[in-house]
């Protein structure tokens, strides 16, 4: 026993060892990063003279951030990790965009495009009219990347100057998507799918029912793909002058313009327009440093990337601040709404009923609010936490408080339910709205308990179905599940006719879950105006009467230890250097977490009915 107790001892103690190890490298680490951030304030970030803005979008465009766990964050930056695609917040790079127009300190916007994914049609044109804007101050926007992905070519294509590598590439491959599909998966492990729904375009349920695309999403596709590609067309034909024959979507004129430049893709992209040179890094660093001018320190060019920027132009606001004093002012308030719409409490970056509830409530007990404008990015969910938000809205509007919806990529199914009882809904016109169609399902796995012996049997002492995925769903389960699904819908069609004073029939026409374009949208009824989140503002502002205001963020307030770490980590980001962080992107891994996010998102079905307003087409990225 002695022996026994000796091992035991011993394995305690090299435990014990670790675990003091590890307490002391995160004392060590939290102090260096104190230390770092009190020589940080004195040593304010500084704008070099005459230097370049560099946007540096590593991740996609989101109008909110997901919110992380700011001492994950601040790990994952530096030496990698995480289980998200990294998130460029757009109205920080806006607002860089806009003060560095007339900052006499900044001579131009390098685009560091490398490890763009885009963001959705309407985050995409934003940038691009910012950057359009900029350049009308006379000063230039230059980009150059190894290669161009589609969307880091669409936004390269507001450039001054677009430069590629010599052995670099870019095409289109157009838009569209496709989807996995499960009925035989399900089948091989006796795992039935019951699904009941509502809307002949409604194709949420068919990965779980059916090998492949049904006709009708097929239809859906085509029309809402097409008209957002002619889009994308028409908005580079205005920007550069390309030729036709690498616009035409057909292979037959690729190849035949790949041939006549010997099957080389950068001298193929230099002729038909696409670029405007063919440089080495080199060549383009010595390009920069020659706008700039050399500096010292780095041995490059004069930059500062837009993190740092913001960071140097709110410590000047402080200090204005400070000196100033602080008048009440009328308030424009703004909810953000993205993500899948779930019930109960969720972080930014997803959508919860009660969650975002309080958020519309807290807007409307502030006594400074005089308008509300909710932003929706979100392709549906929960029906009955998306009804918990609608009456939110309703109460604000009791208020007397005017309500407008703006609806950012995507506001479909749910996303479109919060929005209907708005004062004014508006839209871009590539928003991907509609949807109103409703669905439900259960898995069960009976069969599949069959298969190893295992079976389900009692007694109950009534007639009504008990939902139990051991015993699966029998007709009078079916039944009920079905007309409830079918009360669900005409709820949601006599809601939308109600709010947008149209027939019921006329708003079935154009439901059944069908998607729609915010152009087509607006030609149809379900919108009111086209234009982006400023315009909604001004709108709201127009019905409240008000000519002098703030535009604040409604959030939630964080414990005081959200708080610090916060403060603390979300300041030692800033330390680590841009070129340590961890935020290459590859299509591998962009498709890994891709397919994740559809898994996980299967985890906020949780709607206590078991009725979801979700399309399955409106991606938000």
């Amino acid at each position: 026993m002695s022996g026994i107790a000796s091992v035991f001892k011993k394995l305690f103690g090299l435990i014990n060892f670790f675990r003091k190890l590890i307490v002391n490298a995160v004392f060590f680490l939290v102090l260096i990063l104190v230390l770092g951030l009190l020589v940080a304030e004195e040593e304010q970030v500084k704008v070099p003279e005459n230097g370049m803005l560099v946007l540096q979008l590593n991740g996609i465009l989101v109008e909110e951030e997901t919110w992380v766990d700011p001492v994950d964050q601040f790990f994952n930056e530096a030496f990698g990790g995480g289980s998200q695609l990294p998130e460029v917040l757009l109205v920080d790079v806006l607002e860089s965009i806009e003060q560095a127009k007339t900052d006499d300190r900044i001579s131009g916007i390098q685009l560091n495009l490398s490890n763009f994914a885009g963001g959705g049609s309407n985050k995409m044109q934003a940038l691009g009219q910012a950057l359009l804007d900029f350049r009308s101050a006379g000063k230039p926007v230059v980009t150059y990347a190894d290669n161009y992905t589609q969307n880091q070519y669409y936004v390269a294509a507001h450039a001054d100057t677009i430069y590629l590598n010599p052995l670099g590439s870019m095409m289109f491959e157009g838009f569209g998507g496709y989807n996995l599909y499960f009925k035989d998966f399900l089948e091989k492990f006796n795992i039935t799918a019951h699904v009941f729904k509502v809307g002949a375009f409604k194709s949420a349920v068919e990965p779980y029912t059916r090998n492949d695309m049904s006709d009708e999403a097929l239809a859906a596709n085509k029309e809402l793909y097409d008209e957002l590609w002619d889009t994308y067309m028409d908005d580079l034909s205005q920007l550069r002058s390309i030729s036709p024959l690498m616009l035409s979507g057909k292979m037959d004129d690729f190849r035949q313009a790949l041939t006549q430049y010997d099957n080389d893709m950068a001298q193929l992209a230099l002729n038909t327009g696409l670029v405007d040179a063919l440089y080495s890094r080199e060549q383009f660093r010595a390009e920069m440093i020659g706008i700039t001018g050399l500096n010292d320190d780095e041995k490059s060019w004069r930059q500062i990337n837009h993190e740092q920027y913001l960071a140097a132009l709110n410590g000047q606001a402080e200090q204005l601040e400070d000196s100033s004093e602080h008048k009440d002012k009328a308030e424009i308030a703004i909810v953000v709404a993205r993500g899948v719409i779930s019930d109960g409490q969720a972080k930014p970056g997803s959508i919860g009923g009660d969650s975002t509830a309080a958020l519309l409530r807290k807007a409307r007990l502030d006594e400074d609010t005089k308008a509300v404008v909710l932003r929706i990015d979100s392709p549906g969910g929960s029906g009955f936490a998306s009804e918990v938000i609608r009456q939110e809205v309703l109460e604000l509007k009791k208020a007397g408080i005017p309500v407008i919806a703006s609806m950012s990529s995507v506001a479909a199914s749910g996303g479109y339910w919060i929005a209907a009882s708005a004062d004014e809904i508006w839209a871009t016109p590539t928003t991907i709205t509609g949807s109103i169609g409703v669905f439900g399902m259960f898995f069960t796995i009976e069969k599949a308990l069959n298969e190893f012996g295992v079976y389900n049997d009692g007694y109950h002492t009534t007639d009504l179905p008990v939902l139990d995925i051991t015993r699966g769903i029998d007709d009078n389960g079916r039944y009920l599940v079905q007309v409830s699904i079918e009360k669900f819908y005409r709820d949601f069609v006599g809601m939308v006719a109600e709010s947008r004073n149209m027939s019921y029939d006329a708003v079935h026409e154009v439901a059944q879950g069908r998607i729609w374009t915010g152009r087509k949208a607006k030609e149809l009824g379900l919108v009111d105006q086209l234009g982006e989140l400023d315009d909604a503002i001004s709108a709201a502002a127009t019905r409240a009467g008000v000519s002098d205001y703030d535009v604040v963020t409604v959030s939630n307030d964080l414990s005081p230890r959200e708080q610090f770490m916060q403060e603390l980590f979300g300041q030692a980001s800033l330390l680590v250097p841009s070129e340590l962080r961890s935020t290459e992107q590859n299509p591998l891994k962009a498709q890994l977490y891709s397919l994740w996010e559809e898994v996980e998102a299967t985890s906020k079905f949780n709607d206590p009915n078991g009725v979801y307003a979700l399309c399955e087409l409106c991606k938000l990225n």
